[in-house]
């Protein structure tokens, strides 16, 4: 082999080298982001669960004092009578 050939087989390890470890910083940025991204989905889905279930029991709440409401309201006599 020629000097100019071993000096661009030389260049070209550095390059696919330096090349390699760019992409293994994007994969392990992009792992850091995926998880980071993975944590904030967990944490809303459990957010939303929590006001879903609040909601529920708001919901039959109202429907229980209604309720009460149109009971008393049949019970009690009219105040001029």
């Amino acid at each position: 082999m020629t000097d100019s050939s071993e000096l661009a087989i030389s260049k070209l390890r550095a390059s696919l080298s330096e090349r390699l470890n760019e992409l293994e910083m994007k994969v392990i940025f992009q792992d850091d982001l995926l998880n980071t991204l993975n944590d904030i989905v967990t944490r809303q889905d459990k957010e939303i669960m929590k006001l879903w279930d609040a909601n529920r029991l708001l919901k039959q709440s109202m429907h229980e004092n209604k309720t009460g409401e149109k009971y008393e309201a049949m019970e009690t006599p009219p105040p001029h009578y």
